[in-house]
């Protein structure tokens, strides 16, 4: 059972989210809301039902159901109720500036405009009670050339997006396979991340750093079955963007007890905190906080290095990181 006073702390600190799916926030009962309004039919007939289907064996069976759920998207404001919806809850758990990643191909595959996509986002995140800023992202699964048209695609709307990253299916579909896009999204000055080493092996991590240039890692929760790679991710301060409930709802670890976010960080990693796809791995920041330090033995100290590798990982001008880990170590000065 967790102390009193750590829970009040983690809830109540500031913090930084940087691996949040858009879609992925999408709550059972927005879906059904959505797919009234717009008259789409469900394979779910209550939110009830809907909500059972979200028991994954695996980052497949989880995505064939995420693409479902997605398929209630269709106007610029189901993109900003979406969104605004993530980012009240955001608030709500103290996170003071959030880097959220959108699927363009999952919703132009439909037949949805990339303008009613990302306008329905960005609105939202101007009207947001927190900072947040968004990340592209390419679907993997999919090909180069798909990822490349995109990427053009979006160049109408460039100043409404900070970076690009890589999602979806890992395993097969290695960082190098869009080693050509990244190199373009670089060129144009875009921030560059990708998921690696989640399911794919330490090899991914590599070949993310190496032929993608990435500046932070999402997972790379495997980093550890290599330890030359564990020393190059410190000596870079090489970031990872940790999410312990999606790690376990996914058996990357069995048991929260078996996560490595201790080891990562008694290693000297610049590990962070967070929710991935909240609405479907059974929580948001600070339920994936609780639940890491529930079953591991992590402390004050602990929470006030996860929160300052947040600020410190994020994608902002360096006035603003330095106000944030201010208000950090402010914070954690009066809970002392």
């Amino acid at each position: 059972m967790l102390d009193e006073q750590l829970r009040h702390t983690i809830q109540q600190m500031p913090k930084a989210e940087l691996h949040i799916h858009i879609e992925g926030s999408l709550e059972p009962e927005l879906i059904f809301a959505l797919a009234q309004r717009n008259g789409v039919t469900l394979a779910y007939p209550s939110v009830e039902m809907l909500r059972e289907a979200y028991a994954f064996s695996d980052l497949q069976s989880f995505l064939d159901i995420y693409y479902a759920g997605a398929s209630v998207l269709l106007t610029e404001q189901d993109f900003y109720d979406m969104t605004a919806s993530y980012l009240a809850r955001a608030a709500a758990d103290n996170v003071r500036h959030a880097e959220i990643f959108f699927d363009p191909q999952t919703h132009t595959a439909r037949g949805v405009p990339f303008a009613t996509v990302i306008d329905g986002i960005w609105r939202a995140c101007q009207d947001a009670p927190i900072s947040a800023a968004l990340i592209m992202c390419f679907l993997r699964h999919l090909s180069e050339e798909e990822a490349l048209v995109t990427l053009e695609e979006s160049l109408p709307h460039r100043d409404k997006f900070i970076g690009v990253g890589l999602d979806s299916s890992e395993v097969g579909h290695p960082p190098e396979k869009f080693a050509r896009v990244f190199e373009r999204a670089r060129q144009l000055g875009l921030r560059l991340v990708a998921h690696a080493g989640e399911e794919g092996p330490p090899a991914y991590i590599e070949s993310a750093l190496d032929v993608l240039k990435v500046e932070r890692i999402d997972h790379g929760v495997r980093c550890l079955e290599s330890p030359a790679l564990v020393e190059r991710l410190v000596r870079e301060r090489m970031a990872l963007t940790v999410c312990p409930l999606s790690n376990i709802k996914l058996r990357v670890f069995d048991v929260m007890g078996s996560h490595n976010l201790r080891t990562l960080l008694d290693k000297g990693l610049a590990a962070t905190v967070n929710s991935d796809d909240p609405a479907y791995f059974g929580g948001y920041m600070n339920d994936n906080f609780i639940a890491a330090f529930e079953a591991l033995p992590l402390d004050a100290s602990h929470a006030r290095q996860l929160a300052r590798n947040s600020f410190e990982a994020a994608f902002v001008d360096p006035e603003k990181k330095r106000a944030f880990l201010a208000e950090v170590d402010a914070f954690f000065a009066n809970t002392d």
